[in-house]
């Protein structure tokens, strides 16, 4: 299942028009990466999320710039094949539309990433513009974002209300027509996101936002067991957590038991050395 050909926004577009599936996983790492890339997943998204599962934050604010350029770079190198987005972290472009400029270009050229994904409100229209006509793929997110945790009042599923989900969909079509290439929907209802998909023209990813959405999207780490609790709609990928810790147990009674490390653990001198060395370890002979 392995990726054998580069997999690009030409393909994610050619997905939305045949109605292909295109799955999408957080990553964070080279090793990941490489995985990933063997298992065939196409697109990954190096998300401010390393901020909590990465690093045990609370929330995804206190990530640097620099610091998401790193793991961004990282999954390039370990998947060259993928789509790969990187994300933009608080603070990064929310100051000024110059200062938001020049972080997405420095994201572009120092990581290598595809496209870069922005949490937008309606007042980065113009930002999100000015990033598209310079050439860079941006990824709208929408719904949920964690970033603006503060003014939603808290982690609460968007478009709750007929007036919620009518300026999703409004801000959907202003974002396509400021030259978003892609949409992404966290925690929406299924309705919702149908809204978005038939009323705009580009693809649409969801976290969180039913089976209309052209790819899905989930933390890597929430459906293999490793986060403290897995939001309701990602799926048990399987438990690595507990594969892990048997393997940690193992190694730790290994080393308890004096069976670690082994003879084929050790390097060996050369013959003539180790002779020469045992007669006179501390060299008093020299």
């Amino acid at each position: 299942m392995s990726l054998e050909k580069r997999f690009t926004l030409n393909d994610l577009r050619a997905a939305r028009e045949s109605g292909a599936k295109i799955p999408m996983l957080t990553c964070y790492d080279y090793s990941t990466a490489r995985v990933m890339q063997q298992a065939g997943v196409p697109m990954l998204l190096v998300g401010d999320s390393a901020a909590s599962v990465i690093l045990g934050h609370d929330s995804t604010l206190p990530v640097s710039l620099d610091f998401m350029i790193e793991l961004t770079a990282a999954v390039r190198r370990g998947a060259p094949l993928a789509m790969v987005v990187g994300d933009m972290p608080f603070g990064s472009y929310q100051t000024s539309d110059e200062q938001g400029i020049a972080n997405v270009f420095h994201m572009v050229q120092a990581s290598g990433c595809d496209a870069v994904k922005l949490e937008v409100a309606m007042g980065h229209g113009p930002l999100v513009r000015r990033v598209a006509d310079a050439g860079v793929a941006v990824v709208a997110h929408m719904g949920l974002r964690p970033q603006a945790v503060g003014l939603l009042g808290g982690y609460r599923f968007q478009g709750r209300t007929a007036d919620e989900a009518r300026e999703l969909v409004a801000s959907s079509l202003h974002f396509q027509e400021q030259g978003a290439a892609v949409i992404l929907l966290e925690a929406v209802p299924p309705e919702v996101a149908k809204a978005v998909v038939d009323a705009t023209s580009i693809p649409v990813i969801g976290c969180g936002a039913g089976p209309s959405c052209h790819a899905s999207v989930i933390v890597t780490q929430d459906a293999i067991g490793l986060s403290v609790r897995r939001p309701r709609f990602v799926p048990e990928l399987g438990d690595i957590a507990g594969r892990m810790r048997e393997a940690f147990e193992g190694y730790v009674s290994a080393v308890r038991r004096g069976v670690y490390p082994a003879a084929g653990h050790n390097y060996e001198m050369p013959a003539e050395q180790r002779e020469a060395f045992l007669a006179d370890p501390l060299g008093k002979r020299a």
